[in-house]
């Protein structure tokens, strides 16, 4: 028995929005009715569905943001990740024109004060963002009980899809294997499939 190799558990590929879906989903929080937000807050939660697409955050990695870690001049946010692991990813300028917005909106803070906080001023937890998310998600129409971490492989999906290498996706996951990431490039592989049998005339 101890010579027989167990079978290899089979690599399930990561589900990921649509460039399309995903764009309904940044652009709800400024479209949602909600009367009891102040603007601050409208702009707090546009920023953190920005910044989560916009790095590929774990959803544990954005609550423990602080003001600090948000560089517009570099134009990249630093991270800590797992076992500790400290790593610069850069931001886009949609998330970055967010974030401002929502620091002017907030109002005077710290350095070393949260990034992203609640009403009381303190640091939203991950099941907060995990809600923010869900009702934006209902709001976009998208399934609500969709995790943090489908934008996460929305991110690496799109930006392999678009061209990017994936050693340059696998530093800005913050993943220690690549094999970690090559999960990705088979969801590519499947696009690229699908545009090769709908265009080549003999595919078929």
């Amino acid at each position: 028995m101890k010579g027989l190799l167990s079978p290899k558990k089979e690599r399930r590929l990561p589900v990921f929005l649509q460039e399309r879906e995903v764009e309904n989903l940044l652009e709800a929080p400024l479209k949602a009715k909600q009367p009891r937000y102040a603007e601050w807050q409208k702009w707090r939660d546009k920023a953190i569905l920005e910044t989560l697409y916009s790095c590929g955050l774990r959803i544990h990695e954005l609550a423990n943001l602080n003001r600090c870690d948000f560089d517009l001049v570099s134009e990249t946010i630093r991270v800590l990740g797992k076992g500790n692991r400290e790593r610069l990813v850069p931001i886009g300028e949609f998330a970055q024109d967010a974030i401002q917005q929502y620091l002017d909106l907030r109002g005077p803070c710290k350095n070393d004060d949260p990034l992203f906080v609640g009403r009381d001023g303190n640091r939203l937890s991950r099941r907060g963002l995990q809600r923010l998310l869900k009702l934006y998600l209902r709001e976009a129409h998208l399934d609500p009980n969709l995790s943090p971490h489908k934008l996460r492989h929305s991110f690496a999906t799109h930006l392999l899809n678009r061209g990017a290498d994936l050693r340059s996706v696998q530093q800005m996951l913050g993943h220690k294997r690549l094999s970690t990431t090559q999960i990705y490039t088979h969801v590519s592989t499947e696009r690229m499939k699908e545009a090769y049998d709908q265009a080549h005339p003999r595919a078929k």
